[in-house]
């Protein structure tokens, strides 16, 4: 089988098509189909991968979905079926169609949402209070554009329950044309990390007395990277902030960082290679994800796999990865002072921390490689032989 694979961004960009997108490629390498991928990237040429990269660089957005839909609908008239994982899809899919090829979408998001959130056109309204208001001509013309992308493709794949149920619910999309197949991790689990956190803490050259926060995340609005920062001013002087990724966001959290007076204690990092991802969360005493968004965390599945406590939002699919006081708490959007207090417990209380690690590693069974890549293989073969 021929597959064409199309992502917003690849490494060594961070993100979860990041880390989804090549490991799917591997898995259908290794099984023996023709994989190619599009990609926005800041690589122009990235190697090392046993499928073949055609990388969009960075420019004007315009210019950029221009090129992948060009660069989409070439590449998919060499191949059987178009996977695309994107949140911004008309042109993909659309090109894939052009080409003559049927199309499976993953959905990470609602797409509506999040152009609607980035333009200021629903006053920052989160993603569940989104789906049960109407809004301007703006919005309702995003929403339709979104359902005719939709109804062009011939199956949606959903990464949670949670996202499974918008197309469904709000969009009118038939249940049949929608299915839940959770995000995969195929990575280093925490016996592979050398020296544990200790080891990762020499490697990163972190101080050893010093607890440690962490956050990994496009530095987006909705990321609320601010609360982190506000909870942080509030905790003790030993404990500081490590920020992995960048975006719009980087030069207004590091002003508030200032303003708070913890500019000494949060670090911004900017985009860290790949390969240091898994000291990072090792080195970490409590990994926070604050967003007010995710469809099924790809970090969630890794920090769970590395053996770190999680605080995260209660909000999207996190709930499917993070039980709240199994495997780690649950706080509610936009209050500071609940994640304040979820992060000093696990700060304080290391045997609460080790169990909910404990939990989260023996949880991740639901995430098996073999079993969600296995049936996202069944499914593309499906449409191919249509």
């Amino acid at each position: 089988m021929r597959v064409l694979i199309t992502s917003p961004v690849f490494p060594p960009d961070l993100g979860g098509p990041a880390v989804y997108v090549p490991s799917l490629g591997r898995f259908l390498s290794e099984r023996g189909h023709d994989v190619t991928v599009v990609a926005f990237c800041a690589d122009p040429k990235p190697s090392g991968y046993p499928f073949r990269v055609v990388a969009i660089e960075r420019g004007p957005l315009a210019v950029r979905y221009l090129k992948a839909a060009w660069r989409t609908f070439v590449e998919a008239r060499k191949a059987d079926v178009v996977y695309v994982n994107e949140h911004l899809a008309l042109l993909h899919v659309a090109a894939a169609r052009l080409a003559g090829r049927k199309v499976m979408i993953r959905l990470m998001v609602d797409g509506a949402w999040e152009i609607s959130h980035r333009k200021g056109w629903i006053g920052g309204d989160d993603i569940e209070t989104f789906e049960g208001k109407r809004y301007g001509w703006k919005v309702a013309l995003t929403r339709r554009l979104q359902r005719t992308w939709w109804g062009w493709c011939h199956q949606l794949i959903a990464c949670s329950d949670f996202l499974r149920r918008i197309p469904i619910e709000r969009y009118g999309v038939p249940s049949s044309k929608v299915e839940l197949v959770y995000n995969a991790y195929h990575g280093p689990k925490a016996a592979d990390v050398s020296g544990g956190r200790a080891g990762a803490r020499e490697r990163l050259r972190l101080e050893p007395k010093k607890r440690y926060l962490l956050t990994i995340c496009r530095l987006m609005v909705w990321k609320r990277v601010d609360g982190i920062l506000r909870a942080l001013a509030k905790l003790p002087g030993d404990v500081e902030l490590l920020v992995a990724g960048d975006g719009d966001m980087l030069e207004g959290w590091q002003q508030l960082a200032r303003e708070l007076g913890v500019a000494e204690r949060a670090h911004f990092l900017g985009n860290v290679p790949y390969e240091r991802i898994p000291d990072l969360i090792c080195a970490a005493d409590v990994f926070v994800l604050n967003s007010e968004y995710e469809g099924l965390s790809h970090t969630l599945l890794e920090v769970s796999a590395l053996g770190t406590p999680i605080v995260a939002s209660r909000i999207g699919g996190n709930p499917e990865v993070v039980e709240h006081e199994r495997n780690g708490l649950l706080v509610p959007l936009r209050d500071d002072e609940a994640l304040r207090a979820a992060i000093a417990r696990l700060l304080d209380d290391p045997e609460l921390a080790r169990r909910f690690v404990a939990v989260g590693q023996e949880r991740m069974q639901r995430f098996d490689r073999e079993q969600t890549f296995g049936r996202i293989e069944t499914v593309l073969a499906g449409l191919a032989r249509r």
